[in-house]
């Protein structure tokens, strides 16, 4: 697998946004960046189990690393939220 190298995880430019509809005090959170994808996996998510919740720390911290593209994680952050039942909204282009 060719690595792409340390990326800027704060940078959204390469990250399309979308809104994860949490429950409690996260009502609404905002998914700009790899940096959002690890806060709401580790800080945000209602649960620390599941085979798409682990997959997606996995492919996060793998992206964060420069090992595959941002977009993977997003995908990956999705497949999470919907096992968890986490509503996304997303943009269309």
């Amino acid at each position: 697998m060719q690595r792409l190298g340390l990326v800027d995880w704060r940078r959204s430019d390469d990250f399309a946004p979308l809104v994860l509809v949490m429950s409690g005090q996260e009502k609404n959170r905002l998914v700009r960046s790899l940096s959002e994808v690890a806060k709401a996996l580790i800080v945000a998510w209602p649960t620390d189990d599941g085979k798409e919740y682990v997959e997606a720390v996995k492919l996060c911290l793998d992206a964060i690393q420069g090992n595959v593209p941002a977009k993977t994680a997003r995908a990956a952050l999705i497949r999470a939220a919907d096992e968890a039942g986490i509503p996304v909204i997303v943009s269309v282009h």
